[in-house]
């Protein structure tokens, strides 16, 4: 087994040449000195080489949309214009149902059609907002310091403008 060993590595590190020649006049074109080991990790190097190369291009360029899974840019712009516009046409429907309902009413004689108003039946169909609309302590404290400011800033003008009449 230790013989085995030995004998391989040996093979890995003897030279050889590897010579082209011209096949009619048996002229060398070009000659190279190598060994298993060289022939091995070049092998190797360019391996790594051809893989990194072929990623780089699949993941930075149009050609990952050919790959199962990934979808093109183009198809994503469209979704996300069709998921805005399915939005918008949502809050519509909302808005016509509400006023025909309120017509309907009017029809129906429930509501006086001078109560009836096409802006106040709108607006109830819209929905109320979750926003916090309230000041905070630090938003109060801060405008108190501006209104100070301005104040002072007031002043030193009339203050000015008195100096400079006289």
């Amino acid at each position: 087994m230790a013989k085995k060993k030995r004998n391989f590595r040996k093979k890995l590190f003897i030279k050889n040449r590897l010579v082209i020649l011209n096949e009619d006049t048996f002229e060398e074109i070009f000659s190279f000195r190598l060994t298993l080991m060289n022939v091995f990790v070049m092998f190797t190097l360019g391996g790594i080489f051809l893989i990194l190369v072929t990623t780089f291009i699949i993941a930075f360029t149009p050609l990952r949309e050919f790959i199962p899974g990934y979808s093109s840019s183009q198809l994503k712009k469209n979704a996300t214009e069709l998921a805005i516009k399915s939005d918008s046409l949502e809050t519509a429907l909302r808005k016509n149902e509400a006023y025909i309902k309120g017509v309907q009413k009017v029809l129906n004689g429930q509501l006086e059609y001078a109560k009836f108003n096409k802006d106040s039946i709108i607006g109830e169909a819209d929905e109320p907002s979750d926003l916090n609309m309230k000041a905070s302590e630090e938003e109060i404290k801060l405008r108190e310091e501006v209104s100070k400011i301005e104040q002072e800033t007031s002043q030193q003008k009339s203050r000015k403008n008195k100096s400079d009449k006289k």
